[in-house]
């Protein structure tokens, strides 16, 4: 039986289903990539490998290395970089590569969106007057708020953040979703919360604190998505699954 070796650039909890999933099947060997941002991952259930790859051209080595025969890019919407690192790697070797990628939240009628390109964008964008606002994009660039001093900020993450930011007021929770729309509403309204910062991440696990923000009438600074490499893209794990299945079935099943 021909073993087909599977990567998945993963770091999502989307990776983590199709890991297992595709991992049930006798004929592949699945390995799972995370870039080692989260000090501590959960249990992934397949092998894993942690750490960049030194770019498009460590990548496209180390699929050659491996004799990787299909690349799955399931990384968070915003890691752009790595997507784009993803899709050079296998135009240079000619491996298969298939994308994961949940939609974005669209704006509902009671949404106060406003849209920014960059976290450096939204940190202009809370404005010169002091304000109480919730950072909800994790802890690897909440720096760039400390251009503005003068808001007062809750800040969560994962993982801690360190250095602690060079503002005079600042408190840190740490958590990890998903978060339900009642608990992010206790949570704005315990802090008098009247500006989130949040990225266009899609899914549900984190779309309490939009929906909660809506009903009470908060501003959302509202971070776009990065263009993406234009590579074969579905939007969920069963159908990526599908594709798979698809991929490597056996000529004779095709009817050929």
């Amino acid at each position: 039986m021909t073993t087909h070796h599977i990567l998945i650039l993963g770091g999502t909890t989307e990776a983590r289903q199709l890991a297992g999933r595709l991992a049930r099947r006798q004929d592949f060997s699945v390995t799972l990539s995370l870039a080692g941002r989260t000090e501590s991952p959960m249990a992934q259930g397949v092998p894993v490998r942690v750490g960049g790859f030194g770019g498009a051209e460590g990548l496209a080595a180390y699929l050659r290395q491996q004799h990787v025969d299909l690349l799955i890019d399931a990384t968070h919407p915003y890691a752009a970089r790595i997507s784009a690192n993803a899709a050079e790697a296998a135009r240079q070797t000619g491996v298969p590569i298939l994308a994961l990628l949940r939609p974005g939240w669209e704006h509902v009628a009671g949404d106060r969106w406003t849209l920014v390109d960059s976290v450096a964008e939204a940190a202009s964008a809370l404005g010169t007057a002091p304000r109480r606002v919730f950072l909800a994009i994790g802890r690897q660039e909440a720096g760039a708020f400390e251009v503005a001093p003068q808001h007062r900020y809750l800040i969560r993450s994962v993982d801690p953040v360190e250095p602690k930011l060079a503002v005079p007021d600042a408190v840190y929770l740490l958590a990890r979703g998903p978060f339900p729309e009642a608990d992010e509403r206790a949570l704005l309204e315990t802090h008098g919360i009247d500006a989130v910062v949040s990225k266009n991440s899609g899914g549900a696990a984190t779309y309490g604190k939009v929906a909660a923000a809506r009903a009470l009438g908060i501003e959302v600074i509202m971070v776009r998505r990065p263009p993406l490499p234009d590579v074969p893209s579905v939007e969920t794990v069963d159908q990526l699954a599908a594709k798979v299945d698809h991929l490597f079935e056996p000529v004779a099943e095709r009817g050929v």
